[in-house]
């Protein structure tokens, strides 16, 4: 069926990887189990049914090769992007897909995603069609996590829209005598925008927080974009480091 027939937006989910990282070369085509880690996701990504389409977003031949070879579908983006979310514009532009559709970011370096969050970062936005953009919040729960600047911790007001999102704890205790401690929440890197937005936001200006944080969701909110953020019970294992591959690993074993 040809979905111009129908007015329901669909969602599109990209992947964006890089080879060059600086804590893990060649991350996305690493063996997890004799299979190239981006494989994994892919394939993971398209057991979700709410997807109409994955798409590798890369600048690289390597993971390009990568992935035609377990015949995915890719798309080649310029190499110099300051973000990820400049990526994705490129990439939703050149795919042609229509404004009102929704496009989901999946991190490349998460083979364990469960299916259910591709689910929950995409609803509110088919909710709601004047929503530009969501993501995913999980109450955290390993301490170590919270003083963790690579855990990235988030506020929100009643209505569940994005206030801040900080490297930094996040609501600081003032009181040390207080009994209850804050709740905080840890930001997971799955988003869901607008197509429309995407273009939008990659025509602004790189924002001051953003600067200093290097957390490009900061753009939008200094802007005056609302980020719909959605609480969910599921973890997802991010490979950062050949360690994380090993846990990775387990995980999968323990599963199969």
């Amino acid at each position: 069926m040809d979905h111009h027939d129908i007015a329901e937006p669909i969602v599109v989910a990209i992947i964006p990887a890089r080879f060059h990282s600086n804590r893990f070369e060649g991350k996305p085509v690493a063996p997890i189990l004799g299979k190239p880690m981006i494989q994994h996701v892919y394939e993971r990504a398209l057991s979700v049914p709410l997807l109409s389409r994955v798409v590798v977003a890369t600048d690289d031949e390597r993971i390009a090769d990568c992935v035609r070879s377990f015949n995915g579908e890719v798309v080649m983006t310029r190499p110099d992007h300051a973000s990820g979310t400049d990526r994705l514009a490129e990439a939703a532009t050149k795919l042609d897909i229509p404004e009102q559709d929704v496009v989901v970011n999946i991190q490349g370096d998460q083979p364990l995603f469960p299916a259910e969050i591709i689910e929950q970062v995409a609803r509110p936005l088919l909710n709601d069609p004047a929503l530009p953009m969501s993501t995913l919040i999980y109450k955290i729960v390993r301490k170590e996590e919270i003083g963790d600047p690579n855990h990235v911790k988030t506020v929100f007001d009643r209505n569940g829209y994005a206030l801040y999102f900080s490297r930094s704890p996040i609501p600081f205790q003032r009181d040390p005598n207080e009994v209850v401690e804050p709740t905080y929440y840890k930001h997971l890197g799955f988003y869901g925008y607008r197509k429309g937005f995407l273009l939008t936001f990659v025509s602004l200006p790189e924002g001051e927080w953003e600067r200093f944080e290097k957390l490009e969701q900061l753009r939008a909110l200094e802007f005056g974009y609302r980020i719909k953020v959605v609480l969910t019970e599921l973890d997802s294992v991010e490979v950062d480091t050949p360690y994380d591959l090993k846990r990775v690993e387990e995980i999968l074993r323990t599963q199969q």
